[in-house]
């Protein structure tokens, strides 16, 4: 039976009177609101496939004290490049060894509570026929995928670029659940040095919210990710002047499209100078920025903020996330991190089998490290040099 989705977001709607923005070529026109009449009615938005209580569920599990996410959800060209880096051809065969060496890794549950897989991934096995998401599963892992379809350019905008996906989602977020998965990412970017222009803004959020909407109608939690890029020579307070007006869209769209924020997780940068800015931030000053933006821009409601590493280094990564954590906060502040977790992985392997336990040792560590942080507890003391090295790539695209 259909269940309504009452959640903190009616509250939102009911409260503020916002004006509607149509799109004129690059002219931004602003329709102002209708005045309130005297009596005010609230529709209740009515879930299709009464997941409400499920979506909830999924959302505080994987928002569990000491844990975070591992994206491996590379798309098959990205994960190409990876293997390219230690001497390996891009092969279903490579790509699945190494997605073995991931989900196989004794333990990694105590530190991991969700995996972002690529399609590809969720419908993999094992050598030994287990089926990858079983694999996960047996270790508390909540299995999500990416359903985005990457990023093309955006016609009429400072060449910005838009997110793909929305046709056949609903299809697609269906069988998805089906095969296993329990969330899923939609990532989108933003380019500072390139604006953003209100059209790229307004076009993230709002791809963000109807893919949200569609997840949830299909069993899905929805990670909510609009990636501000790291490219630049902007300060931080740039930074989080851009920051505040992609979240604020974000969840004035979120909210029109009836999304139960308790059923969702964030998936933001971390507010920091741009790449190429002469002034570096610490840890602190990082936490400091990014909690102002969350306290000012993110409802209570939101069980998790999974933080996105967007090239940061192995260490900077985590050290930014322990100093978030060293205060209460109102949401869950974790990771979610691809190449912060998985860089000396690589390297470790190099598509050698007498390195597999190795290389799950270092995911392990890295895990482990990333844990101590979402606790408030990690200490940099004895860092290898490697997990010291930024990962930075201009225009990055996963």
């Amino acid at each position: 039976m259909a269940m309504m989705a009452v959640s903190s977001n009616l509250a939102l709607k009911s409260s503020v009177s916002l004006g509607k923005t149509d799109f004129m070529g690059k002219t931004v026109l602003r329709q102002s609101a209708a005045p309130a009449s005297a009596k005010s009615t609230v529709s209740l938005a009515v879930r299709a496939a009464g997941y409400e209580e499920e979506l909830v569920k999924t959302a505080k599990t994987i928002a569990s004290p000491g844990r975070g996410i591992l994206a491996m959800d590379e798309s098959n060209a990205t994960c190409g490049l990876r293997l390219a880096s230690i001497g390996l051809e891009n092969t279903e065969a490579n790509r699945q060894a190494y997605r073995q060496l991931l989900v196989t890794t004794r333990g990694l549950g105590e530190y991991i509570s969700g995996a972002i897989l690529f399609e590809e991934t969720l419908y993999q096995s094992t050598t030994d026929g287990k089926k990858m998401v079983d694999a996960l599963t047996e270790q508390n892992i909540v299995p999500g995928i990416k359903v985005d379809k990457g990023l093309v350019p955006l016609a009429g905008s400072n060449n910005e670029s838009w997110c793909q996906g929305l046709d056949g989602l609903a299809s697609r977020t269906a069988a998805y659940y089906k095969q296993g998965a329990r969330f899923a990412k939609w990532r989108t970017v933003i380019s500072i040095p390139n604006g953003p222009s209100d059209l790229a803004v307004t076009e993230a959020a709002w791809g963000l919210a109807r893919y949200a909407a569609i997840s949830q109608d299909n069993g899905l939690v929805p990670i909510v990710e609009p990636e501000i890029l790291l490219d630049g020579e902007h300060g931080i307070d740039r930074t989080l002047e851009v920051a505040e007006k992609v979240w604020a869209r974000t969840f004035y769209f979120l909210a029109e499209n009836n999304v139960t924020f308790e059923g969702i997780l964030l998936k933001p940068s971390m507010v920091t100078p741009g790449a190429g800015c002469k002034d570096k931030a610490t840890p602190e000053e990082v936490a400091k920025y990014t909690l102002t933006l969350l306290k000012r821009r993110v409802p209570p409601a939101v069980p998790g903020i999974m933080f996105l590493s967007g090239g940061q280094s192995e260490v900077e990564a985590t050290l930014n996330l322990n100093a978030m954590n060293q205060s209460p906060n109102p949401w869950h502040v974790s990771f979610s991190y691809a190449r912060a977790l998985q860089n000396t992985v690589l390297k470790t392997w190099k598509g050698q089998p007498e390195n597999v336990v190795p290389a799950q040792i270092a995911l392990l560590t890295r895990a482990r490290a990333n844990s101590l942080a979402q606790l408030g507890k990690y200490s940099a003391e004895g860092e290898a040099e490697e997990a010291k090295k930024g990962m930075f790539q201009a225009n990055y695209s996963y």
